[in-house]
């Protein structure tokens, strides 16, 4: 059992639990444009840990339970952490970047900071299956260039209240931390590593082309 992944298990659920009950307490710590923006930096942190509701909870840590394992034992749990926060963080600011004059903009939940593990999980193993709701099971590297077309999509389409940007942010700050990390995957799975890459090229690609 890892003390690291527990905790922040842990973690998520009693503050989730908190700002399920007290909606002050999850007004005050949800991620914010308008209150980030005039200086409540502690948002872009504080936001990952909150949750809309049970199911939505109970979906990140159960990601999280079922792919921290590969990177816990591939990279160390001190690395896992980082690229926990750090995907976190890069999800934050990811949102940022596209909905900085959105003021109005909010959002909670770990899937930034989930989806980081889980992008790092996939570069590690690639071929690794994972099953969509254990029906269709592809390899892992074909799923995490699909789930981030598909968050490009969500992006530009902007029909739902699911938050792509700091998925897709996320996705970024597993990737970028994980090749930081151990750097011999450039080598030992290098067409992975370029495919993982695609959809970060495309989005930014788009971005720059006033596309998104």
């Amino acid at each position: 059992m890892n003390v690291p992944l527990i905790a922040l298990i842990v973690a998520n659920v009693l503050i989730s639990y908190q700002g399920f009950n007290d909606i002050s307490f999850f007004r005050k710590y949800e991620f914010h444009v308008g209150s980030i923006r005039s200086g409540e930096q502690i948002r872009m942190l504080s936001s990952g840990f909150l949750h809309v509701d049970i199911m939505h909870l109970i979906f990140n840590m159960l990601t999280l339970w079922f792919f921290a394992p590969t990177v816990i034992q591939y990279l160390g749990s001190i690395s896992f952490l980082l690229i926990y926060f750090g995907s976190l963080i890069f999800g934050s600011l990811l949102t940022m970047v596209f909905h900085k004059n959105d003021y109005s903009y909010r959002a909670v939940g770990a899937s930034g900071a989930v989806t980081g593990i889980l992008y790092s999980a996939i570069l590690l193993q690639p071929d690794k299956d994972i099953g969509l709701y254990g029906i269709i099971w592809i390899p892992g590297y074909i799923f995490g260039v699909l789930y981030l077309l598909y968050s490009i999509y969500g992006m530009k389409a902007k029909n739902d209240n699911i938050g792509h940007t700091a998925h897709f942010g996320g996705a970024i700050g597993g990737y970028l931390i994980t090749l930081i990390k151990d750097p011999s995957l450039f080598v030992d799975n290098t067409v992975f590593v370029v495919a993982l890459a695609i959809p970060i090229v495309i989005l930014f690609g788009m971005a720059k082309l006033g596309k998104l």
